[in-house]
């Protein structure tokens, strides 16, 4: 006999208490374990697809693994070490920058950069946080012992979890509809797939669009003859995930530092403002219509939302849960929203009687 709503509601809610509970404790002991089976999720499509034409599945796993070898070393050799020096160069220059704003801003708005003005004093304060964390932050990362041991650890360890979790990637999947309610089985299936075709469309779609434009970037800039235009390009690639944060942060930052550069010559200010905008029109109308599709079901300002409280709760660990989490909460929403208007809370007198007449 299955147990009341109540109840089952009760049980869950504590199964869910449990895992914010080792979210918060564990997390980061269990972000390589996350990373992997982000890994495996995505590449589970491409190793269905190879198993379909021919292959076994180890087999199918194990020519994912060295492809992802070859453009992991071709990655490490030839983007890695110019994207460190930019990086440490950028930092380094951040106080220039904006004392040369500032000497701009003087000499063309004389009275709104006096010795005690608002803007100056946040242009001199930003300009030295920037160089005093900032160069913190980068010397850190590179020089730190256990920094670069848990580096080291993390590329060890998600490519291992990610390749074991590949392999078994489907048996996972039927242990797990084993365990399932029998009492709500269809359900269940029917939100997973749901919140699957949400998180496939989204995380793989998006993955695919923040990469492609990553790379456009950072070529186009490093033509164009942009200072630390590679660290340009990857910052908008990877801020694209979040939408329209990557096309404003990145198209931001590459045209105030070809202000800088280019001043005068505004042929290139204009090239490297054309070159966002290229980005932006290929991204809305050709990669994410493709890649992604219109019908997600991930808002916006949802995903905002769920990466700020997620993130905030639960650090790094929770910005990498909050997409899955967001889809599966928006699926929920969805699926509750109907029911309610399929119940007679939401109907009218009429409707109710029209129910009882239809009862035997």
């Amino acid at each position: 006999m299955a147990l009341p709503v109540r109840e089952q509601l009760k049980y869950w809610g504590i199964a869910l208490a449990v895992l914010a509970v080792v979210l918060w404790v564990l997390g980061d002991v269990l972000l390589p374990f996350i990373l992997g089976g982000a890994v495996a999720y995505a590449l589970d499509p491409l190793a269905d697809r190879l198993e379909r034409l021919g292959l076994s599945r180890v087999l199918s796993v194990a020519v994912i693994t060295v492809g992802a070898l070859i453009l992991f070393v071709v990655i490490a050799l030839a983007v890695v070490p110019a994207l460190v020096q930019q990086t440490v160069q950028l930092v380094e220059l951040a106080p220039q920058l904006f004392r040369d704003l500032q000497a701009f801003l003087t000499e063309r708005f004389p009275e709104a950069m006096d010795e005690d003005s608002s803007v100056r004093v946040a242009l001199v304060g930003i300009g030295d946080t920037i160089r005093e964390r900032g160069g913190q932050l980068v010397q850190t990362a590179l020089s730190s012992a256990a920094s670069l041991l848990s580096v080291i650890l993390l590329f060890v360890i998600v490519p291992v979890v990610a390749i074991y979790m590949l392999v078994d990637w489907d048996n996972m999947v039927a242990r797990v509809d084993e365990l399932l309610p029998r009492d709500h089985v269809d359900t269940i299936r029917q939100l997973a797939r749901e919140v699957d075709a949400v998180l496939a469309g989204f995380v793989r779609g998006m993955g695919s669009v923040s990469l492609a434009l990553g790379v456009y970037y950072a070529v186009a800039l490093w033509l164009v003859g942009l200072q630390f235009g590679l660290v340009v390009g990857v910052v908008a690639g990877m801020l694209t995930f979040i939408p329209y944060v990557g096309a404003i942060v990145g198209g931001a930052l590459a045209i105030g530092l070809a202000l800088f550069q280019f001043w005068g010559d505004w042929i290139w200010i204009v090239v490297v403002w054309a070159i966002f905008q290229s980005g932006q029109f290929i991204e809305g109308n050709v990669l994410t219509p493709r890649w992604v599709g219109g019908s997600v079901g991930l808002h916006p300002v949802w995903l905002l939302l769920a990466l700020s409280v997620f993130g905030s709760l639960f650090g790094f660990v929770g910005l990498l849960v909050a997409v899955p989490l967001a889809a599966a909460l928006g699926v929920l929403a969805r699926f509750v929203a109907g029911r309610y208007k399929e119940s007679l809370l939401y109907g009218t007198e009429a409707d109710r009687h029209r129910t009882d007449r239809d009862l035997p």
